[in-house]
């Protein structure tokens, strides 16, 4: 069993940065692949970032790329997303997810574990 919770939502202006952070309990976080999922009011959840067990696999979704990084901290339990050059169309309920496998998914139902989200809102 893996718990999740997020932090460091808020509201931040166009151009701005945010770190989000997603604190796991229990002692397997380094045997799960983890993602960051987004859903905005009215759409579907959709993939952001994932990342490996080492953290040497991160794919994106293409809306992202170059400017968030997701990272990884397994002493810590901690999966972070680096946010930056944020866009009004990134405001959404982040969330964090863990699959028990070593390599991270695109697709949400892949995915064991989920955090109770934090919200992001940038305005224009």
């Amino acid at each position: 069993q893996v718990q999740l919770v997020e932090s460091g939502g808020g509201l931040v202006q166009a151009g701005g940065s945010l770190r989000l952070s997603c604190a796991a309990s229990g002692r397997t976080f380094s045997r799960n692949a983890m993602g960051w999922f987004r859903q905005a009011p009215g759409k579907e959840r959709e993939f952001v970032a994932g990342i490996s067990w080492s953290g040497d696999w991160t794919p994106y979704a293409d809306s992202v790329k170059g400017r968030f990084t997701i990272s990884r901290d397994n002493a810590k339990n901690t999966v972070y997303l680096q946010m930056n050059t944020l866009k009004p169309e990134d405001t959404a309920v982040y969330y964090c997810a863990a699959r028990p496998a070593p390599l991270p998914s695109l697709i949400r139902n892949d995915y064991d574990y989920w955090g109770q989200g934090t919200q992001v809102t940038v305005s224009s």
